[in-house]
């Protein structure tokens, strides 16, 4: 009896001990502070980050600015060798149509003056899916602001999403999300793509918005 109240106790340790790990490494997970705009098309939420990631939030761009600059940026699905090889024979794709900058700019211009230092804002673009009663095709990520640097990051680029939390046909059967995906961002002109303090790769928004545009009239 002795020996089974030890191994008892030992393994009612172990499992407090998993317990303990599941939580903490759940809670540090970015969460949702607010919903800024949600409708059918777009989604811009604020989220909370876990560490120190200090933000110069609010920050003020227009639309027309985040047009200028998320029209900028394409991608690549990151790959592993040998299959890097093969996607590197592919152009990057744009991340963004110009239906779908239409619809996100406003609305993420909007989330990055509500935000606060410590948040970053994240966004979903919506379309109906391959089949539209069960997925919906969704462009998701986050933007924030770190003077002089904007910060992109990708999610998801037209992945399919199930629209219900449980099968149409049986409640009992979760059907979460995909795992977010890893992409690897390029931007034009490449010469704003940049390293930041930390070495992450950023965006130097402020000397690209000032820069001359191809095409654009010379000033007076």
């Amino acid at each position: 009896m002795r020996h089974q109240g030890r191994v008892f106790i030992f393994w009612r340790m172990v499992l407090c001990v998993a317990v303990i790990g599941v939580s903490s490494s759940c809670a540090r997970l970015p969460y949702t502070t607010k919903v800024v705009h949600e409708d059918a098309r777009v989604v811009v939420a604020l989220q909370q980050e876990v560490d120190a990631s200090v933000y110069s939030h609010p920050a003020q761009l227009s639309p027309a600015e985040l047009t200028d600059i998320l029209q900028g940026f394409s991608f690549r699905p990151k790959q592993r060798m040998p299959l890097r090889w093969f996607a590197e024979e592919n152009p990057p794709k744009p991340v963004f149509r110009p239906d779908e900058l239409g619809a996100l700019a406003g609305r993420l211009s909007e989330g990055l003056r509500a935000a606060g230092p410590g948040e970053r804002v994240h966004f979903e673009l919506r379309a109906p899916g391959l089949n539209p009663t069960v997925r919906r095709d969704v462009v998701g990520g986050w933007v924030a602001v770190r003077e002089p640097y904007l910060y992109l990051t990708l999610e998801y680029v037209h992945v399919q999403i199930p629209t219900r939390k449980a099968d149409l046909y049986d409640y009992n059967y979760p059907t979460p999300p995909p795992p977010p995906a890893e992409y690897l961002l390029y931007f034009e002109p490449g010469r704003f793509w940049v390293a930041d303090q930390q070495g992450v790769s950023a965006l130097d928004y402020r000397a690209f918005l000032k820069a001359p545009k191809i095409g654009a009239s010379p000033g007076p």
